[in-house]
């Protein structure tokens, strides 16, 4: 796998689509997403509407990389493992810190997680798109699982075991998303990732060796 750095072209793009997606989740927050339009989310992020469909299919499918942040935060914690570091204590301490909301910032990336999540509840083209964000990052999981699990296990059990990470955060996340309970302590992202994460992974042989 390549380690070339971005290029100062692909941080701009990838920066105007953030910021297209930042723009998109406010307006889904403030009036949903039946009623906000393509051109509102171009004008909100400062962007032409052309600018807007250069990336976007459709306005559910702005909100794709803001919904992936989180992946690719959590992804990357858990790459930074020491060696030698068990695998389910590898995953539990990347999901608690990554869903930690370790500072306001934090904290209102998963408020607007849940805002979205909510939305997504009455809007099958949103909830396509955070099934999407999930699968893409069970894929990009696999290779870093087999990382941390060495040479000689079982390419399946890896599978499982990328699988069953993603499903801990969704099926955490989408629970939060129901209730009303704080981005921190009991009923915290974080907490029912944790718990999610060790039901999951219970019955699974890798990991628990």
């Amino acid at each position: 796998m390549s380690t070339k750095p971005p290029s100062l072209t692909e941080r701009r793009k990838a920066a105007t689509q953030l910021d297209i997606a930042r723009a998109a989740a406010e307006l889904f927050t403030e009036h949903g997403p039946d009623h906000t339009t393509a051109e509102e989310i171009a004008e909100r992020a400062g962007v032409a509407l052309r600018t807007f469909y250069r990336y976007f299919r459709n306005k559910q499918d702005a909100v794709g990389p803001l919904l992936a942040r989180g992946a690719d935060r959590w992804r990357e914690l858990l790459a930074e493992s020491e060696p030698g570091a068990g695998l389910p204590d590898a995953l539990e301490r990347a999901v608690g810190e990554s869903l930690s909301a370790s500072d306001e910032r934090a904290a209102e990336g998963l408020r607007q997680t849940r805002a979205l999540l909510r939305a997504a509840v009455a809007d099958p083209a949103l909830r396509a798109v955070w099934y999407r964000v999930n699968q893409e990052s069970e894929e990009k999981l696999i290779g870093v699982v087999a990382g941390l699990a060495g040479p000689d296990a079982d390419p399946m059990a890896v599978r499982l075991a990328a699988a069953a990470a993603t499903d801990a955060i969704r099926v955490a996340l989408e629970t939060w998303a129901r209730t009303d309970a704080d981005v921190t302590g009991p009923g915290s992202p974080a907490e029912l990732a944790v718990r999610c994460l060790r039901e999951l992974m219970g019955g699974m042989r890798l990991l628990t060796d």
